[in-house]
């Protein structure tokens, strides 16, 4: 194991070392904590992958994966409310997929593009994960309404503190994110196990 630890280490250091200029992009457009939540991202999907590929396991006791989704929900917080202030926030959007065909239309920055609609699925896979570890497979239903009345508070109060805008793709994203992390979360089970 000790060969893995190392090996996914290096391995996600290198990947993020990289691509060290387009996290300090992003920085232009979200809090500079954001570079640590890419980080934390990497590293643990590149310890995935290495774990996965070579078929070894880790377990953890489940106060640790509560802490660890406690930090990164807070991380997550302070990228969606202490952003810089030279962005225009407060505009509202109801109408699905138009803000995501925007994106995908070329009309805006590429880095911007990707960032807005990959972090809005990617940054929300871990609490998918986390809802498989804590109810298992059996509660999708449940997971939809948790996932979908969560966004709609986020976006309602990124809304109202001018923190952000209140944009329906967003919570199609964001649940999208959800759902795939609860869908991956047998191939995750493989790997990470709790006591």
């Amino acid at each position: 194991m000790k060969n893995t630890v190392t090996l996914s280490f290096v391995y996600s250091q290198i990947v993020f070392f990289l691509f060290l200029p387009v996290w300090l992009e992003i920085t232009k457009y979200l809090h500079t904590l954001v570079i640590g939540v890419i980080w934390f991202c990497i590293t643990t999907f590149v310890f995935f992958i290495v774990c996965w590929i070579k078929k070894e396991t880790v377990t953890i006791p489940p106060i640790v994966l509560h802490i660890i989704t406690l930090l990164y929900a807070f991380g997550l917080f302070v990228l969606l409310f202490f952003r810089p202030q030279n962005q225009n926030y407060g505009t509202i959007n109801l109408i699905p997929f138009e803000t995501i065909v925007f994106y995908l239309s070329g009309q805006v920055d590429y880095l911007i593009a990707l960032y807005n609609l990959s972090a809005n699925i990617g940054l929300f896979i871990p609490f998918g994960l986390y809802y498989g570890y804590i109810k298992g497979r059996s509660r999708l239903k449940q997971l939809l309404v948790i996932a979908i009345f969560s966004v709609c508070l986020i976006e309602i109060l990124q809304f109202l503190t001018r923190r952000g805008s209140l944009d329906i793709d967003d919570l199609i994203l964001n649940v999208l994110g959800v759902l795939l992390g609860y869908l991956i979360y047998p191939q995750f089970q493989k790997v990470l196990k709790t006591m």
